[in-house]
């Protein structure tokens, strides 16, 4: 594995993790909501330009990315 595939494996880990706090539910809810409505996909077609920007920014651009594929999380 790729010193870039490792980076981006644990951004994707730190935005999960970041998800489930920000929205109350656990880590595993979090990862299998993300993984339903695209959010992983997302993260990893996207990583160039979302770590660059601040967790916050990449939560709530996950948090739309899911609604706009069907998730209603609030």
């Amino acid at each position: 594995m790729s010193k870039e595939e490792k980076n981006i494996i644990n951004y994707i880990v730190i935005c999960i993790n970041e998800f489930a706090k920000q929205f109350k539910i656990t880590s595993k809810d979090a990862y299998l909501y993300l993984k339903k409505y695209k959010g992983i996909e997302f993260l990893r077609e996207n990583y160039e330009a979302e770590h660059t920007i601040g967790l916050d920014d990449a939560i709530d651009d996950l948090k739309q990315i899911c609604i706009n594929n069907g998730g209603d999380i609030k």
